[in-house]
């Protein structure tokens, strides 16, 4: 069916898929047999947020749907720009979108200010080596912290190595793991629940894990060498940054969800979202764009051009790489989870987003690296935690409670009430 030639085209502006290759396989491929006419702009994040801004102050157009990721959206959803599509939610083409990525397009309010559009994430690999090493009551998809750690001291015991590894490196995303998956699954929180009882007890514990971890982890920034190379037998990572292994060795690799703690499996997905501006030209069309984005033929596409996963729950073609069908499985898995604690990557910080990963790390650096006692580290770091949170401004983001105010630790050290039922 021809597209409509008598309207104005659809403004489609968005901070992904900017590479040249990448944004002409949108136009040509992706957008093709959308029925209206699209204008797929790419720009950085800083300039789309001064284009809305001119926008809604009536001096341009630039935009009717705007793809960017979470982090870029969720200002503009707190400057009531956007455009709720609670509608689009109900429709069937929609209802294969995982509630808990759903969950993050609310952005902590009650309606649904964007739609996911395509994710990446961080998985765990392991060596099918290490398997016969793992007790017969623990199960990878289920995995706890527990038994993750007596995984890995088991192959240290029968083998004498330390087979387990973290990109705990100077360019490393170990700070990710601690603020994305260990604080949300102990404490149920980040940077409120910083410096809890549950808090302390979890650096206890990676303490301990860490008598199993492979000393040479300080100086990974990507996991995928030690990994091919035999050095370590389980990782975490990034998927950008391990899909190598998983398409070089697919049959000696697998990837499998990171571990549950007390309060859940907490993980970070990556998520690019749709959204459509209040201020839209054609908000109907708008929506019809995004509807078909998620559409499996779109998603798919999108897949095979950029190497984003879907965010729609369906099954890989057959002659998609190895490397995507385990990536995909592995997030669908936590999206899924009963457990699962999704985490928001950090938001609102500005300029001390450097600042704010500093206190993780330096935190792990003294109570797992050099053994310092962990309350009185957290105690210190929570001052310094405070006060950049005060000076950024930045409200508390998933799973901490949202607020409007900066976020700040809790001064209390007794558990926080148990929210997961």
């Amino acid at each position: 069916m021809a597209k409509a030639a008598d309207r104005v085209p659809l403004l489609f502006l968005s901070t992904q898929l900017r590479p040249i290759a990448e944004a002409q396989k949108m136009r040509n491929v992706i957008l093709k047999d959308f029925l209206h006419e699209v204008e797929f702009v790419t720009t950085t994040s800083q300039q789309a947020a001064t284009l809305i801004n001119q926008q809604m102050m009536g001096s341009t157009h630039a935009a009717d749907v705007v793809g960017a990721l979470h982090g870029e959206l969720q200002p503009l959803a707190q400057l009531n720009a956007l455009l709720p599509l609670d509608a689009l939610v109900q429709k069937q083409s929609t209802r294969s979108v995982p509630a808990s990525l759903l969950a993050l397009g609310k952005v902590g309010t009650a309606h649904q200010l964007y739609m996911p559009w395509m994710q990446a994430g961080y998985v765990m690999v392991a060596n099918k080596k290490a398997l016969p090493y793992l007790s017969k009551e623990a199960e990878l998809d289920r995995l706890s912290y527990s038994q993750l750690a007596a995984w890995a001291s088991e192959i240290q015991q029968r083998t004498g190595k330390r087979l387990l590894g973290f990109p705990a490196g100077p360019q490393g995303l170990m700070h990710r793991f601690i603020q994305g998956f260990l604080y949300p699954s102990f404490t149920g929180g980040v940077v409120r629940s910083f410096r809890t009882i549950e808090a302390e007890a979890m650096w206890v514990q990676l303490a301990s894990l860490w008598k199993s971890v492979n000393p040479n982890s300080t100086s990974y920034n990507f996991m995928s060498p030690p990994l091919l190379s035999d050095e370590v037998w389980i990782g975490f990572e990034h998927i950008a940054r391990i899909v190598d292994v998983l398409r070089q060795k697919p049959g000696e690799f697998i990837a499998f969800p990171a571990p549950s703690g007390p309060r859940g499996r907490g993980y970070m997905p990556v998520v690019a979202g749709l959204a459509v501006l209040k201020t839209a030209a054609a908000a109907d069309s708008a929506t019809g764009l995004i509807e078909h984005l998620l559409s499996r033929e779109a998603q798919l596409a999108t897949l095979r051009s950029a190497g984003f996963l879907p965010v729609i729950e369906t099954e890989l073609p057959q002659d998609a790489e190895p490397g995507s069908k385990m990536a995909t499985a592995v997030i669908a898995k936590l999206q899924s989870a009963e457990d699962a604690v999704p985490t928001s990557i950090p938001l609102g910080l500005g300029e001390r987003a450097d600042d704010f990963n500093k206190v993780f790390m330096d935190t792990f650096q003294l109570i797992v690296l050099r053994g310092e006692n962990p309350r009185a580290v957290l105690d210190q770091q929570a001052e310094i935690l405070s006060r950049l949170m005060a000076e950024a401004g930045a409200p508390c983001w998933q799973p901490d409670a949202v607020t409007a105010d900066p976020c700040q630790p809790e001064l209390r050290r007794d558990p926080l009430p148990d929210r997961s039922h």
